[in-house]
């Protein structure tokens, strides 16, 4: 065969043509993984989700202040005001392999830009481990077969794509590495290289525990094998040194190298799921061994089955406290309802069946073929046969298949191990196939004829073939094996297995649903570093505190590590709290700074600028800061689940630091719209900053990023920092109101206008309670005030009514509506045409000012008019203000007192709140009508 032909040698190995062959497969493969792993480049060239902006600081720590300040580095920008120590709580390893690689080939690169592409080289490389592990499992072919599918496994590349400088791809490198030692230790004949390998392999996996927390799950199948091992081995003596030496090596380096998984790991759950099994293995030999040969198998089932029986036992009757939430949730799916803070990371979901099938769909097959045909050879002869399951690595495989689907099917992040168990069953399988399609050889075939005179059979000479099958056979076989790999691959085309992994760096896209590449998240981090003081204290949620504390470096409350879930819980009653006990808490955590982000669509219609909330930022993680407060969230939710109340916005921090107010709801299946929310209508949003920068409440608003202020249609994804304002006074039992148009806000103290402007016209308001005098600002607001005199003149508000009364915010009128049109139309009339907005710098909305009302459009002022019972700092420079009362402060009160809907908020008693006249009395005291 040509593949044989030998081609050199190096001392006594002899390469041969096939030898480099596999070695371009495997360049191959090394050269796909990095590839597809790059994709996100093309959005931009950054780090990638949470984590590794923590560990490429810890990195940058690590070569600053050497290995020493390292080992003692209690991180004081993270957890303020408690810190963090860094060696007991990260994935040193990480760090460190990163530093000396860097030392070595960095060159004249910049750490960042190294350690994004750190994730790319790994993981490129662990498709040439997984060849070696497989190799040593089902042989070459099956570990090319694996090299393969590894280079384009989607749950793999998803978690190690390019700027992923996280724990699970180097985990992966170190983990697979030390069990592909162990096993090829195993298979030694040579008693030093079989030592070096299983110290070696003792130390990797070690490494991998300490990289990667996900490693552990290599800690039940290794457990596993080592109870199969004297079943299905012979030589005892073996395996009574090489197991120990194996499992010791692991512990010592586990628990005494690293801080973590530490002394903990080894003396608790975890660490007995590995040194159990090893002292089974030990017993189950000695049982054998003094056990007579017909009642070996027996006796040492039963002193298996009463060994497991005692260890459930203990471990049932002990904590289990040493074992992280998020892996027990691997062995019992059902725990992830029981912690709301787990619940709430994707990553720790149960994947659905359609995701399984999109990442995993012909290798399920092929892994359920290599199951079926290796059981098929149990009838074969063991000696010749190298997939019988007499063989101790097929076991192996059969094992880590099996509990790899299950860990996978019940954790989304394990997905990536699940991929690798089916890659090496699939890989197993197809090879397997493959050999008996392409199986050469001489098999006599002998033709049997009945003879001519009678009954009598005869026959004739044997025929010897060399080939089973036929040229067409195989390679139709071919085909079909490619074309079964090409289609996921291919197809679809936005959802194969190469698409689905390609996604702007979170960065970038801000941990979104779209596939976004904006600079709203650079552009604002880039704000605090350089716009606040270097000892300045953020608050947000838990998700944005590394980028807080490495890109704007500053202090945050807590971040990614989730180190202390009380101080999660905390925040999360914080953004739900009312502005004031909000501030207060805010004050007691020492924050100067607050961060909000949210996510939505705009839209722009009859020239307003409309928005849907909704796609992936603080909007959509809001129920999950209830669940995690411990609140509860029908006050704060509607029917869905998800769509605020008016309570959340009137009386939550969150919901004033958003810049939305909903203006209707809209059913997208009948197209119907409802000023009150009903089940499956989409809430509609108009903006309004609530705490601007030189307002008085408890935020004052310092930036905002570029896509909520873009013009035209399409995705925001807006970064709102607010200022804690250090000069606000909570009023004690005060509750915050609406602002207008549903905006929202908390009480403020009361305070006069800035400046008093000149103005000489008087507008009188006759109620049913009495006359309210206006002072009219004609030198101010010239438009605003021609135009409210011109309608009172004209009798336009004659018989309105004040349509909209909020207690502590507003009284609203001048809605032709309101004089015989149905109620559902009340806040919708105008006069018939717009006029433009008059701002004002030196003056405010106080209690007891005048305003123009209008729609989300600034320039949509008409007739409607308010005047404020309550100061309302949020509406300056959003809203004219063209006067003041200067009289009948008692009658605006008694309307405002009035009862009202909840719903709509206005009064059930229409007359009680109707204007009868407006009349102007100009300066020089001439009345008109």
């Amino acid at each position: 065969m040509i593949q044989d032909a030998k081609l050199f040698t190096v001392r006594k190995f002899n390469f041969h043509l096939r030898h480099l062959l596999v070695i371009g497969i495997l360049i191959i493969s090394f050269s796909i993984s990095a590839l597809v792993r790059s994709q996100a480049a093309d959005y931009g060239f950054q780090l990638n989700e949470f984590d590794p902006f923590f560990n490429y600081r810890a990195t940058q720590y690590l070569l600053d202040n050497g290995l020493n300040a390292y080992v003692h580095w209690h991180d004081t920008m993270s957890w303020y005001p408690t810190g963090r120590d860094v060696f007991a709580t990260a994935q040193v390893p990480l760090h460190v392999t990163d530093a000396v690689l860097y030392k070595i080939f960095g060159g004249g690169m910049s750490l960042y830009d190294f350690t994004i592409i750190f994730p790319v080289v790994f993981g490129s490389m662990t498709a040439i481990v997984i060849f070696a592990l497989v190799r040593v499992l089902g042989g070459t072919s099956a570990g090319l077969f694996a090299s393969l599918f590894f280079a384009l496994s989607p749950p793999i590349i998803v978690r190690g794509t390019i700027g992923w400088f996280k724990s699970e791809p180097l985990g992966l490198f170190y983990g697979l590495l030390g069990v592909y030692l162990f096993l090829s230790g195993l298979k030694s004949e040579n008693k030093k290289i079989a030592i070096s390998k299983l110290i070696g392999g003792g130390f990797f996996l070690a490494v991998g525990f300490a990289s990667w927390g996900g490693i552990e799950f290599f800690l039940l199948p290794l457990g596993l094998f080592f109870i199969a091992l004297p079943f299905i081995r012979k030589d005892h003596k073996f395996l009574l040194w090489a197991v120990p030496l194996f499992v010791a090596i692991t512990m010592i380096i586990s628990g005494g190298l690293f801080a973590r998984p530490g002394p903990s790991f080894v003396f608790g759950v975890r660490g007995l799921a590995m040194i159990g099994p090893a002292i089974l293995l030990v017993i189950i030999i000695f049982i054998q061994k003094y056990s007579k040969e017909q009642h070996r198998i027996r006796n040492s089932l039963l002193v298996l089955v009463t060994l497991v029986i005692i260890g459930g036992i203990v471990l049932a009757s002990s904590s289990t406290h040493s074992v992280s939430f998020r892996y027990l949730n691997a062995v019992n799916p059902f725990l992830t309802s029981e912690d709301p803070l787990v619940d709430s990371v994707a990553e720790h979901a149960t994947p659905t069946l359609a995701q399984n099938f999109s990442y995993f769909s012909i290798l399920m097959l092929f892994a359920g073929l290599g199951i079926w045909l290796v059981f098929r050879k149990r009838n074969g002869d063991p000696n010749t046969s190298r997939f019988s399951i007499r063989n101790e690595m097929i076991v192996f495989a059969l094992i880590i298949g099996i509990i790899g689907a299950y860990a996978g099917s019940t954790f989304s992040r394990l997905e990536l191990l699940t991929a690798t168990s089916v890659i090496i069953l699939s890989s197993i399988g197809l090879a397997i196939l493959t050999a008996d399609i392409f199986k050469r050889g001489n098999k006599q075939i002998a033709f049997i004829e009945s003879s001519k005179k009678g009954s009598l059979k005869k026959e004739i000479p044997t025929k010897k073939t060399s080939e089973l099958l036929g040229t067409i056979p195989k390679i139709a076989f071919v085909a079909v094996v490619i074309a079964l790999l090409l289609v996921p691959a291919l197809y679809p085309v936005n959802a194969n297995w190469i698409s689905i992994t390609k996604s702007p760096p979170t960065i970038l896209n801000g941990g979104s649903n779209f596939a976004i590449s904006t600079s709203d998240w650079p552009d604002a981090l880039n704000w605090i570093k350089n716009n606040t003081p270097r000892d300045s204290v953020v608050a947000s949620w838990w998700d944005y505190g590394y980028w807080v504390q490495t890109l704007g470096e500053r202090k945050t409350l807590a971040d990614n590590a989730t180190i202390d879930t009380d101080v999660i819980a905390n925040i999360a009653r914080m953004l739900m709290a009312s502005p004031d006990e909000a501030w207060k808490m805010l004050n007691k955590a020492g924050a100067n700074y607050v961060l909000v982000y949210v996510v939505g669509q705009k839209f722009v219609s009859n020239g307003q600028d409309l928005y849907v909330l909704g796609g992936g930022g603080d909007e959509s993680k809001k129920q999950w800061f209830m669940k995690i407060g411990g609140l509860d969230s029908t006050k704060f939710l509607q029917d869905d689940s998800f769509t605020p109340t008016d309570y959340f916005w009137k009386n939550t921090l969150l919901g004033q630091m958003f810049p939305f107010t909903p203006i209707t709801y809209f059913d997208p299946n009948t197209h119907n719209e409802s000023p009150i929310y009903n089940t499956g209508y989409t809430a509609i949003y108009s903006k309004t900053i609530k705490y601007p920068a030189n307002g008085t409440g408890p935020l004052r608003l310092v930036y905002s990023s570029p896509s909520l202020d873009r013009k035209d249609s399409g995705v925001f994804s807006g970064v709102l920092i607010y200022q804690v304002n250090p000069d606000y006074k909570p009023l004690t039992g005060t509750t915050p109101i609406s602002t207008l148009q549903g905006n929202s806000s908390s009480t403020t103290t009361v305070k006069s206008i800035t400046a008093t402007p000149s103005g000489g016209n008087i507008a009188i308001i006759n109620t049913k309670f009495g006359d309210i005098k206006l002072k009219l600002f004609d030198n101010v607001a010239p438009k605003t005030t021609a135009n409210f005199i011109k309608l009172a003149n004209s009798g336009f508000y004659d018989n309105t009514v004040f349509h909209r009364i909020m207690p502590g915010f507003v009284i609203q009128g001048g809605d032709p509506n309101t004089i015989k049109g149905d109620r559902s139309t009340w806040g919708l009339g105008d006069a018939g045409y717009t006029i433009p907005p008059e701002f004002s710098s030196s003056l405010n909305f106080t209690k007891y000012t005048v305003g123009m009302a209008r729609g989300n459009d600034v320039n949509s002022g008409s007739s409607q008019f308010f005047i404020t019972v309550g100061d309302a700092p949020w509406l300056n420079n959003q809203y004219t203000l063209f006067g003041e009362v200067v009289s009948g402060q008692d009658v605006i009160d008694k309307i405002a007192s009035l009862k009202t809907d909840p719903t709509t908020n206005q009064p059930v008693d229409a007359e009680a709140a109707r204007v009868t006249t407006i009349t102007i009395e100009s300066s020089s005291n001439s009345t008109s009508k």
